[in-house]
């Protein structure tokens, strides 16, 4: 494929309005090696408006979060339903960067801040052709499954706070995949489907890196305001995140990234009504 860029901002926008999955990670992972190379602007007068929801083909249907049912892992259909889920939280994980990267282009943050995203951007990208390859390779495809939006919107809903943005998504909601990955990869195991194992040992090792890109600039975020991380982290998340926070926690995982159990232990009963 071949893209003509405006700037940064205007190919992350375009990204995310595609409805062209194929053309969406594309677009994704040749703007950051642009950006990379120092090849792209941040930002250009050209650059289209941010959409409110990000481009999605005709299928998957999404239904409520309820409705998406949970099968064992010791069928062939069950393990299709995981890496189904899983392709399409990692397809909104590419929506979920770029939109950083858009949304956050005018403010008064380091460069590198942009590098960190559009890296979380080009493995996400990679993450999502990952797993439909296998979902592929199984004799399925991404959208034979109904999904669910819950990802977008709460992300949507932290679209005019940064800070709050960094604690619902990198810190709440890929927190979690460092929680649940371990498990999901030693079932995988035991069934048998090794192939499938190790797209998720690739998910998971890049996944802590995302983390950590999100708790260093929540931290740069706080100190430049003179706030405590772990406080400022509690507050957000009470405000902007719907139920409490679950364990079993990867502690260490978490800690690797930069995430201390100051910042989540005590969040564990907290549920907004």
């Amino acid at each position: 494929m071949t893209f003509t860029l405006t700037s940064l901002r205007g190919a992350a926008t375009e990204a995310i309005a595609s409805a062209d999955l194929d053309r969406k990670t594309a677009l994704a992972q040749e703007a950051a090696t642009r950006w990379f190379e120092r090849r792209l602007s941040l930002r250009s007068p050209l650059d289209p408006k941010l959409p409110d929801r990000p481009g999605r083909p005709g299928k998957p249907e999404l239904v409520p979060p309820t409705a998406v049912k949970r099968r064992s892992l010791h069928s062939v259909k069950g393990r299709i339903a995981l890496l189904h889920a899983i392709a399409h939280i990692e397809l909104n994980a590419v929506d979920l960067a770029l939109d950083i990267v858009a949304r956050y282009a005018s403010e008064p943050v380091p460069q590198s801040f942009f590098h960190g995203w559009m890296q979380v951007a080009f493995e996400e990208a990679k993450h999502f052709r990952l797993v439909r390859d296998r979902l592929r390779a199984m004799g399925a495809d991404y959208g034979d499954l109904p999904a669910h939006d819950g990802l977008w919107q709460a992300a949507h809903q932290t679209r005019n706070d940064l800070t709050a943005r960094l604690a619902v998504v990198p810190l709440i909601l890929e927190a979690r995949g460092l929680d649940v990955t371990p498990s999901l990869q030693a079932k995988m195991r035991e069934t048998g489907d090794l192939e499938s194992a190790a797209v998720l040992d690739v998910i998971y090792n890049d996944e802590k890196g995302h983390v950590a890109i999100g708790a260093k600039w929540f931290r740069f975020l706080c100190a430049r305001e003179k706030k405590d991380p772990a406080e400022t982290f509690k507050q957000l998340v009470r405000v902007n995140f719907r139920g409490p926070l679950k364990p079993p926690f990867n502690d260490l995982a978490r800690a690797e990234a930069g995430l201390t159990p100051s910042f989540y232990r005590s969040l564990t009963a907290v549920s907004q009504s």
